[in-house]
C-alpha cells in the first residue's frame, strides 16, 4: 500500500505510517502543485492532506485505490466529502485536538485589537513613539461588556469559558440551546438570534463552518447592524466574512475595529484592508503551536493507520 502527505511532517508520524505502508512525502515548499498531486495520488491508498490542497473530483477520480483521505484540520471545505463518500472513500478530520489553542489564539486577538497592541508596536518600531502620554493609543476595556460567539461548538464554547476570566458576559447564536447542564456551560451565557447578536454585542467572535449558509455571513448589512464601538473577531473561515464589505466598514469607521486570522481567499489579503490601523492582520496561526500542530497530525495518521487496516476511523467527517 502507498500513502501521499502532501506536506513536510514530523519525522515520528512519518515513521508511524512507514510502518504500514510505503509513504509519498511532498516536500515542495508550499502547497503540492494540482497536477503534482493528481500524478502522485493516482496508485495511493491513502492521503493525508491539509486545507491548502483542493481535493475535489476531479483528485479523487485519479486514485482507484483511494480509501481514506484524512484531512489536518478540523475543516474540511477543501475536499468534495459527498463525492468521496459516494466512492467509498473515508474522510476524516482532527477535532479536539485544537480547540485550546484556537479558543487562546482568539482572545490574543481579542485582546490586541480592543488595546490596540499592533498599533502601539508599529509606532515604536517605526521611531515614532516620544514618550509616554495620557492619552495615547486608548483602548477598550473589556469587563461588564458582551461577547457575541457566531457558531457555538467546541471553540466557541471554549472561547466562551474564558470570557469569565475577563468579566465578560456571554451572547451566543447556535442552531441549537445549549442545555442547562451541559458541562462546562456559564451561568451568563445567553442564546440570540445572529442579529440580536450583532446589534447588542461589544465584541463578536466567528466560530461557525464554511458552508453556502456561512459564506459571507458578515456582509455589509450584518456590519451595519453592528454597534459603532464592537469589535469583529475572525478565526473560523476567510470566506465567512466579505472582505470588501469590512474593509468599507472599517473605512467608515461603522465598528471600531477587526482581528482576522483567516481570509476569503488565502494567502491574498483584501488590499483595502492593508493600509488600516484600526485591523490586526495574522496569517493563519490559530492552532499553530508546536503541540498541537504535532497532535494533530498524529490524529490524522492515527485515521489513516485504522482504515487502512480495516478499522472504523477515529474522527470520520459526519
Amino acid at each position: 500500500m502507498k500513502i501521499l502527505v502532501t506536506r513536510t511532517l514530523p519525522s515520528f508520524i512519518i515513521s508511524k505510517l512507514e510502518a504500514a505502508a510505503a509513504v509519498d512525502v511532498f516536500t515542495g515548499g508550499g502547497s503540492i502543485p494540482a497536477d503534482e498531486l493528481r500524478t502522485r495520488i493516482a496508485d495511493a491508498d491513502a492521503l493525508v492532506c491539509l486545507l491548502t490542497e483542493t481535493i475535489d473530483r476531479v483528485t479523487i477520480d485519479t486514485a482507484p485505490l483511494l480509501k481514506v483521505i484524512a484531512n489536518v484540520a478540523v475543516g474540511y471545505n477543501n475536499i468534495d466529502v459527498a463525492y468521496a463518500r459516494q466512492r467509498g472513500v473515508v474522510v476524516t478530520n482532527t477535532p479536539d485536538v485544537l480547540t485550546d489553542a484556537v479558543a487562546d489564539f482568539t482572545w490574543a486577538l481579542i485582546l490586541a485589537i480592543t488595546r490596540r497592541v499592533s498599533e502601539g508596536e508599529r509606532l515604536l518600531r517605526r521611531g515614532a513613539w516620544t514618550g509616554w502620554a495620557f492619552d495615547q493609543l486608548l483602548g477598550s476595556a473589556l469587563a461588564g461588556k458582551q461577547l457575541g460567539i457566531v457558531g457555538f461548538g467546541r471553540i466557541g464554547q471554549a472561547v466562551a469559558v474564558r470570557a469569565s476570566g475577563f468579566g465578560m458576559r456571554v451572547a451566543y447564536a447556535s442552531r441549537h440551546e445549549l442545555a442547562a447542564d451541559e458541562p462546562g456551560r456559564g451561568t451568563s451565557w445567553e442564546r440570540m438570534s445572529v442579529d440580536q447578536l450583532l446589534n447588542t454585542s461589544d465584541v463578536i467572535s466567528l466560530h461557525v463552518p464554511l458552508s453556502p449558509e456561512t459564506k459571507h455571513l458578515i456582509d455589509k448589512r450584518a456590519l451595519a447592524r453592528m454597534k459603532r464601538s464592537a469589535f469583529l473577531i475572525n478565526t473560523a473561515r476567510g470566506p465567512v466574512v466579505d472582505e470588501e464589505a469590512l474593509a468599507w466598514a472599517l473605512e467608515q469607521h461603522l465598528i471600531a475595529g477587526a482581528a482576522l486570522d483567516v481570509y476569503e481567499h488565502e494567502p491574498a489579503v483584501h488590499p483595502g484592508l492593508l493600509g488600516l490601523d484600526n485591523v490586526v492582520l495574522v496569517p493563519h496561526l490559530g492552532s499553530a503551536t508546536t503541540e498541537t500542530r504535532t497532535a494533530m497530525a498524529s490524529l490524522a495518521a492515527d485515521n489513516v493507520l485504522a482504515v487502512l487496516s480495516g478499522r472504523p476511523a477515529l474522527t470520520p467527517v459526519a
